[in-house]
This record gives structure tokens, C-alpha cells and sequence, in this order.
């Protein structure tokens, strides 16, 4: 059997599954296990929630893996030759993550967010905009890997741009504080001292944004 060369080796099926895995764990540690919330919500409620801080650190590690070695940490290459399968990765999961968000986001299951008469508070309609645009936005640094645009290259060039790319961090980051700042502030409710989900992922979002921002050439 030949063995791939050092140079060219991918380490992005481990990593992906490492990730899916703790985040996943993590979510179902902190609601199912220590948490009041039943195990009957695992196979949505609970499992979207692991899936979102899956996407968000598969798309961090996209984005800081590159800037991360320029400043001369040591980066394995197998990791480096991952990043593109991680973007990829981390986009058809925020795909997931916003399908399902869509089908369980209702007053019931996310009351907080909804106002007396039904409507949306403004700390949710800024969570679901930036939420919004952070999807649109990803899926357009996605359409930069098919065939019929490779050739634009004024167009891959702004969407592969350090700018684009922060910005893309930036609306993922809104999404993520506008949607749980107000539970990040009272740590005396998390459940075992652990913190929420939504702020593991912007805590995650912000060092890779700071590594982006100072390392990318």
C-alpha cells in the first residue's frame, strides 16, 4: 500500500469528527446531563446546539489556521492541508444549524426572544440579521471553490480577501452575542459552571478573529 507523502497529508476527517464529537458531548454535559433539559430533546434541541459550536470552530480553525503558523506557532501541514475541507465542513453545518434553527425557533422553545404580543424583540431580530448575513455571506466564500467561478478572478479575489474574511467573522460573531449575551452576564445560572454553549463558540470566534486580524499576510 502507498503511503501518502508527509506534505500531503489531511488530517480533516479527524479533525471534523473530534470537533462534531466534543461539541456535541459538551452541549449534552451541559443541558441533558447537569442541565434540567429532558433527553427528548436531544435529537434536535440539544443536538443543534452542538452542531452550531461545531460549524463555528470548524470555520475559526478555516479562517486562524494560516494567519496562527505566520506567527510562528507550529502548525502541523496535515492540518493546514484541512483547511479547506474545514470551511466546506463548517459551512454545510451552519446550513444545518439554521434549517433547524428555523423549524424549532418559536415562542415556545425561545420565549425570551419573543415579545408579549408575539413579536420579536430587537435583541432578537439583531441576532437573526447578523445570523442571516453571516450564512450569506459564507455561502458566497463557498462559491469560490466551483469550477464556473475560478475563473473570476476579480470575484475570487474580494471573497478570499483578509477584509471579506473578517467581516465574515464579525457577523458570526454578532449572531452568536446578540443571541446569549444576557445569559453570559449571569454565570450563577450556569448549569455546573459551565458556559453556555453560545459563549464557548464567541470566545472560540473572538481568539481566531484576534489571530486573523495580526497574523494573515
Amino acid at each position: 500500500m502507498n503511503e501518502v507523502e508527509p506534505g500531503k497529508r489531511n488530517a480533516a476527517f479527524a479533525i471534523t469528527w473530534a470537533t462534531l464529537l466534543l461539541s456535541v458531548g459538551y452541549a449534552v454535559l451541559r443541558y441533558n446531563v447537569i442541565g434540567p433539559v429532558g433527553w427528548k430533546d436531544f435529537p434536535f434541541f440539544i443536538l443543534n446546539k452542538g452542531l452550531c459550536l461545531a460549524a463555528f470552530i470548524l470555520l475559526t480553525m478555516n479562517f486562524a489556521l494560516g494567519p496562527l503558523n505566520n506567527l510562528g506557532a507550529s502548525v502541523p501541514q496535515s492540518w493546514l492541508n484541512a483547511r479547506k475541507a474545514m470551511g466546506m465542513t463548517g459551512f454545510l453545518l451552519v446550513m444545518l444549524h439554521a434549517l433547524m434553527s428555523f423549524l424549532l425557533f418559536r415562542q415556545a422553545t425561545y420565549g425570551k426572544f419573543f415579545e408579549v404580543d408575539g413579536t420579536l424583540t430587537l435583541t432578537a431580530g439583531l441576532s437573526m440579521l447578523g445570523g442571516v448575513s453571516a450564512f450569506v455571506v459564507l455561502w458566497a466564500y463557498n462559491m469560490t471553490f466551483q469550477t464556473f467561478l475560478r475563473e473570476d478572478k476579480a470575484f475570487i479575489q474580494f471573497i478570499t480577501s483578509r477584509r471579506f474574511m473578517l467581516f465574515a467573522l464579525l457577523l458570526g460573531a454578532a449572531h452568536l452575542f446578540f443571541m446569549g449575551y444576557q445569559g453570559w452576564l449571569k454565570p450563577a445560572g450556569w448549569h455546573g459552571s459551565l458556559p453556555p454553549v453560545s459563549l464557548v463558540a464567541f470566545a472560540f470566534f473572538a481568539v481566531g478573529f484576534v489571530i486573523n486580524l495580526l497574523g494573515r499576510e
